[in-house]
């Protein structure tokens, strides 16, 4: 499946009408499209290179301009767009190029779902334009890496918005992915790998099917951006306001550093500068990809704050111009490849205040000079994103009373259900033979066609018992119910293929899985930053302070 140019061929379009875009009276109820894998790719520009089309524009994503991008596009409005001409500046790409997909979230009572957007990048100089913007020449043309990873939740309810940032060296199991362009696959990692590698393996929908793999969230669409879009973007909205506790300047001796220069206290950025804003990592206090994602986090919420005050928008040309821009900046998948699509999007991100935007990073810890998920913590910040729970402690939801499949459980001794040991953590190694002692005691309860899975150690943090279609669903029910377990523990899977439960580190003995009140408190690690502190600023590194 190749990718093919959707450029303009030089030929300026009409200014279309209204009702050119279908959005004469607003856009449809509902909320944004979205996004399925196996789409067919576009790409800007002609050949190929030994058979193969090169990857152009695949990469820094700096989610500043990614929400910019959608949001002006609301605010731009009909009268402004350049309905062809900007569709066919936007690029798309397939969304998952794993086998597998997390389940898609349940409907609320009113019929609403959240919508997951994964923010992707990558430090890739692809372009004379990207490596003076990136420097390091010696990378010139080399696979990209992912360079940031964010991944923005809109509630169902769109009254209330999260983003979990991913640090770049953080260590993860990759799944097998398949590049849709030559069919080359990609096997999945033996060890854990940087999660930043994932982007080189296929493209985008690889990082997708990483972020699934690990967090069982289903994502819905994801929208990348590079270094040179991030400077025309920030040029075009005029400036953002950013804060830093001391004079900065981030070069060392060695010249490590984003070249950032910066007097204490707070100024407006835009173009380069505000490129190296999010660049930096030496001279702001810790010098790693957390100060970095911080920094990002700082940046965004005044950036959104920028955008709905308005101020800089009131000139017609200036809505145009950055129309004009956002969309020449974006790559996205299928499911948003259509100026219309933004457009929705951007009304349902437009409904959550400031003061309900939440920005986090993964609870992570240190292993050697990588970082892997915190156990724990991080599971329990996936678990409030996947149960479409506020991360701001606000408008808490009353627990959901269980519901009961509608297909009825076979009799106990008839439901075969599979058993895995799931104890393995990041610091202590599986409990031996635990899956038989669970086998055991499920027999013990009449289920005998229970069998214990030798062949693998897990790691799961909580006990699950997963099925994988709706007609084993009240099996899977009837197996927690003989265990005294809550029936939200029952989860649907495709990694199975029949009942399956996974003992997890919480039950490393006994007979009985324990039973604990669930907490739905953000974690303390992932450094939670509420959209509307205006007060945050970065503190710097004494090492790279300047008078």
């Amino acid at each position: 499946m190749g990718k093919s140019s959707v450029r303009g061929e030089g030929a300026r379009p009409r200014v279309p009408h209204a009702s050119d875009l279908g959005l004469e009276e607003g856009p449809p109820e509902g909320g944004a499209p979205s996004g399925g894998s196996g789409h067919r790719r576009q790409r800007r520009g002609g050949g190929a290179t030994g058979g193969r089309p090169p990857r152009r524009r695949r990469r820094v994503l700096r989610w500043s301009a990614t929400i910019l991008s959608v949001l002006i596009l609301g605010t731009a409005g009909a009268g402004y767009l350049w309905y062809r001409h900007l569709n066919n500046n936007l690029e798309t790409d397939d969304l998952n190029l794993g086998e597998h997909r997390a389940p898609e979230p349940t409907p609320n009572a009113a019929g609403q779902t959240p919508l997951n957007i994964l923010l992707i990048g990558s430090d890739a100089r692809d372009s004379k334009e990207n490596q003076k913007l990136g420097g390091a020449k010696e990378t010139f043309g080399g696979t990209p890496l992912a360079d940031v990873q964010m991944l923005l939740h809109l509630s169902a309810d769109r009254t209330n918005m999260s983003v979990v940032s991913m640090p770049r060296d953080t260590l993860l199991d990759i799944p097998k992915c398949t590049d849709p362009d030559d069919g080359k696959v990609y096997a999945a990692s033996t060890q854990r790998t940087m999660t930043n590698q994932t982007l080189g393996r296929g493209g985008p929908g690889c990082t997708v099917a990483t972020w699934e793999k690990l967090t069982n969230i289903h994502v819905d669409h994801f929208m990348e951006v590079d270094f040179s879009g991030v400077v025309s973007m920030a040029d075009a909205i005029g400036g953002v306001p950013v804060c830093v506790d001391a004079n900065i300047h981030s070069r060392d001796s060695q010249g490590h550093g984003s070249g950032l220069k910066l007097e204490k206290g707070t100024t407006d950025i835009k173009g380069k500068q505000a490129l190296q804003w999010l660049r930096t990592r030496y001279g702001f206090d810790g010098g790693t990809d957390i100060s970095r994602a911080k920094a990002q986090h700082m940046y965004m919420n005044s950036l959104v704050r920028e955008l709905r005050n308005n101020a800089n928008l009131s000139s017609p040309n200036k809505l145009r111009k950055l129309a004009e821009t956002a969309t020449s900046a974006l790559k996205v998948d299928d499911g948003l490849g259509s100026v219309k699509k933004l457009y929705d999007l951007s009304n349902e991100l437009k409904k959550v205040s400031p003061d309900r935007t939440t920005m986090t990073t993964m609870p992570y810890e240190y292993v050697g000079a990588r970082v892997i998920p915190k156990p724990g913590d991080a599971e329990q910040l996936f678990r409030l994103v996947r149960d479409d729970i506020s991360l701001d402690g606000k408008g808490k939801k009353k627990p959901a009373k269980e519901k009961l499949s509608d297909d009825p459980a076979a009799a106990d001794d008839e439901i075969a259900v599979r058993v895995q040991n799931g104890t393995r953590t990041n610091v202590e190694p599986p409990v031996s033979g635990r899956a038989s002692a669970v086998t055991q005691i499920l027999a013990g309860k009449g289920f005998t066609k229970t069998v214990a899975d030798t062949t693998t150690a897990l790691a799961q943090e909580k006990t699950v018992i997963k099925f994988p279609s709706a007609e084993l669903e009240g099996d899977a029910q009837r197996v927690a119910k003989s265990l005294g377990m809550k029936l939200s523990s029952v989860k649907k899977s495709t990694d199975v293929s029949g009942v399956t439960l996974v003992v997890g580190a919480d039950w490393r003995e006994g007979n009985t899985p324990p039973k604990s009140k669930q907490d739905d408190k953000t974690p303390d690690s992932a450094e939670a930053l509420n959209g509307s502190d205006k007060k945050a600023c970065m503190h710097v590194d004494p090492a790279f302070t300047w008078k």
